[in-house]
């Protein structure tokens, strides 16, 4: 039965927040920790890590897979897209409601994928390596359907504010599933370059075990980069919906910076390392000390991922190693 708002929906954009960086704090200390057995009295962090993942099993949307954990949650959103004319199944539920907000879920996975890049074989060891690909991969997926040219980009599936007069199940939903898109005459450079991000970090987590759809990833984030950096604007006034949920406030220089990197990571292609170098202090923020990383503020993430690219520099016939500096990082030579 469907309930008042002010009885049961004082939920909004920073209880997302909270969830998703709880998320992320307690898989650092998973993989971090020694994992231990019940009898002992140190934490049990690879439970702790399995019920993280376990989080976004139930926050799944589309046609749920037959390997589904979560067995109270149940098929949802399936005709999302369908009025746009475009296939936009899948995906994962904001927080504590039902809408599907493309930047945060693009972050989210940029996260998960970096936290396999750097803790994979612990993840493995704790026996959730397979669990987190599915996480990314769920992701991932829907990132390739909102993508549906170079450059058009689905970035948001609901709308908070009618999505938030019940707090219902997705399975339930009988609000707006209207669908917003950015393109080259309603640009959107921070989703888009998160986006691209988010698919270039998950195409160096399956290069090994699936190149074929690592490649069809960095495709995407390839051209999701160029979409983003040539038709720039802030994302949230070309979507107004947004704005109210996840505005950008630091602009979308970050997000290209960010791209950029996670693509020189996935691809060794010097253009994407340049574009950094040059850009990193006309943009701004790459040398601030900063106290904040999130959906939003990538500056901290991004000299923290400065700070391990290594790199060969071609000079003539002759290789040469160097270090540089971006973002007030040390680039470590080889």
């Amino acid at each position: 039965m469907k309930k008042d708002v002010n009885h049961y929906c004082n939920h909004h954009q920073h209880r997302s927040i909270l969830s998703f960086i709880l998320i992320q704090i307690t898989i650092i200390a998973a993989v971090a920790a020694p994992f231990s057995d019940q009898s002992s009295s140190v934490p049990d962090y690879g439970d702790a890590l399995s019920k993280s993942l376990l989080y976004f099993e139930s926050q799944r949307s589309g046609r749920l897979p037959h390997g589904q954990r979560v067995n109270w949650r149940h098929h949802s959103a399936l005709l999302d897209g369908l009025e746009q004319g475009v296939d936009l199944v899948g995906g994962y539920y904001d927080a504590g409601d039902n809408v599907k907000f493309g930047l945060p879920m693009a972050f989210t996975i940029t996260m998960l994928s970096w936290g396999v890049i750097e803790y994979g074989d612990d993840m493995a060891a704790a026996g959730e390596y397979h669990h987190a690909l599915e996480a990314i991969k769920w992701g991932t997926d829907y990132f390739v359907k909102a993508h549906t040219s170079p450059n058009v980009l689905w970035v948001q599936v609901g709308d908070g504010d009618t999505d938030h007069y019940c707090w219902q199940r997705p399975e339930d939903m009988a609000t707006s599933r209207r669908a917003y898109k950015v393109d080259e005459k309603n640009p959107g450079s921070e989703v888009a370059g998160e986006t691209a991000a988010a698919m270039a970090a998950a195409s160096i987590v399956f290069r090994r075990t699936n190149p074929h759809y690592a490649h069809l990833l960095l495709q995407h984030a390839q051209q999701l980069f160029e979409f983003g950096d040539k038709y720039r604007g802030r994302y949230h006034e070309s979507v107004k919906a947004a704005k109210g949920f996840y505005p950008s406030t630091s602009g979308y220089n970050d997000e290209l910076l960010w791209a950029a990197l996670w693509l020189y990571k996935a691809t060794t292609n010097q253009t994407y390392l340049n574009y950094a170098l040059q850009n990193a202090h006309h943009f701004g923020g790459a040398t601030w000390a900063v106290k904040e990383f999130s959906w939003d503020i990538k500056y901290a993430g991004l000299q923290l991922l400065a700070s391990t690219v290594r790199y060969i520099f071609p000079i003539f016939f002759f290789r040469i190693s160097v270090s540089v500096t971006i973002a007030g990082v040390l680039l470590l030579p080889i």
